[in-house]
């Protein structure tokens, strides 16, 4: 068939863009059936330690938690080559909900329109392996809300920045993009660092997202969950009731590791992006061989 034919017939050219679309379609939902999950299995271990009634820790008298100790299937205690007991652990879910700080970053990340230039999604071939490192699971972005893959890269991906650069140079950055990276085109964002972060509806949006389906606790039954799921650490930072309390405290360990001249006394936007960048890529630690493990997803 002569390709005039079909630019000159819309009939039969819609037919065969509906035919295409179709086996594309195919081509992409079809592998969907035969396996149990699209979203990828990632789990850590965490140290356990004993909690009382009121799920807090227990304590020594010298005011350190109580680990919990490993036991075999008699019932004693396991130990090591030095004859010293074996902490037990908790396998939990390596990639979780973001912190109260982290989700009010995102949300300033999204309302600069930070995705139209940046990329959150490496892809599984050689040169971005090279370049930003192992290429994005879904799993890593399952509590995006939305999700932040973009669709272009006037700027580097940032899917895996977190933990690459200090606090200090990303405020320096994207206060003055040009005193970090010369040949920089990335616009300043200077009032990030003078307005203040409206911490008192942190609340508000986290019971906003828990509707959506992301985890944070509203109850003492979500939050028994989070403690199964993600472990007691991850599990008090998700906790609504102490959502404030928590953003104050993070905003305080990244507060203290930069200094500027335009830096305000009060938690600011930019403490809440720069919290939300560091956490990027950092949630699930590879190792050598686990693109295998996960190339069954791809």
């Amino acid at each position: 068939m002569k390709h005039e034919r079909l630019e000159t017939n819309s009939g039969l050219l819609l037919l065969f863009i509906m035919v295409i679309i179709s086996i594309g379609g195919l081509i992409e939902i079809v592998p969907l059936f035969y396996i149990d999950d699209s979203i990828e299995e990632v789990k850590k271990e965490v140290p356990k330690y004993e909690l009382d009634d009121n799920f807090n820790y227990v304590t020594d008298k010298r005011g350190r938690p109580v680990p919990v100790y490993a036991t075999d299937e008699k019932g004693e205690f396991v130990l090591d080559a030095r004859k010293r007991k074996v902490q037990a652990t908790q396998e939990v879910d390596a990639v979780r909900p973001y912190t109260p700080l982290e989700m009010l970053g995102r949300n300033i990340y999204v309302a600069e329109g930070c995705y139209n230039c940046h990329s959150q999604q490496i892809r599984p071939m050689q040169d971005e392996f090279e370049r930003y490192g192992y290429y994005s699971l879904a799993a890593e972005s399952q509590y995006d809300r939305p999700f932040q893959w973009g669709s272009r890269r006037i700027g580097p991906d940032l899917a895996r920045v977190g933990g690459k650069m200090d606090n200090q140079w990303h405020v320096n950055h994207l206060y003055r993009p040009k005193s970090e990276e010369p040949d920089s085109i990335m616009p300043a964002y200077p009032w990030l660092l003078k307005e203040k972060l409206d911490v008192e509806t942190v609340g508000q949006h986290m019971k906003a997202l828990r509707l959506a389906g992301v985890p944070y606790s509203a109850n003492m039954d979500e939050y028994k969950a989070n403690l199964e799921q993600f472990g007691k650490e991850v599990a008090d930072l998700l906790h609504i009731d102490n959502a404030k309390k928590n953003l104050v405290e993070e905003a305080k360990e990244i507060r203290k590791n930069y200094i500027h001249k335009d830096k305000i006394d009060e938690i600011s936007k930019m403490d809440a992006l720069v919290a939300y960048l560091q956490v990027l890529g950092t949630m699930v630690e590879f190792k050598q061989d686990q693109g295998v493990e996960f190339s069954k997803f791809r």
